[in-house]
């Protein structure tokens, strides 16, 4: 295929330089998103991780309102959300190649 968008309505068939910078960007976007796995897993583990210092810390019940050091830091992680925003930067991640990506395509519709 010479150029894939030739026969789709609402494209217009794009410079070899259009191309390549599409392809850089969506290579970009990748690597991106790759970083953002390595983020949420690495964020995964540190949740685990707490969650299990915090539970060998306490005799309280519940466990979560326990006062010891690790108690305290797992609701402070809780509460600063991380695994949100890790998702929410993948969301913003995927939405800003889109719009390169439309900016380089420049498609009528």
């Amino acid at each position: 295929m010479d150029n894939q968008h030739k026969h789709i309505k609402g494209y217009r068939d794009l410079s070899q330089a259009e191309i390549i910078l599409m392809n850089e960007i969506k290579q970009k976007g990748n690597e991106l998103l790759q970083l953002q796995a390595t983020l949420a897993g690495y964020l995964d583990t540190q949740r685990e991780t707490l969650t299990i210092a915090a539970k060998a810390s306490t005799t309280h019940t519940p466990w979560e309102q326990g006062g010891s050091d690790e108690c305290i830091e797992l609701r402070r992680f809780l509460a600063a959300e991380p695994q949100r925003w890790a998702a929410i930067g993948k969301t913003d991640i995927q939405t800003g190649i889109m719009a390169l990506v439309r900016a380089v395509a420049q498609p009528s519709i």
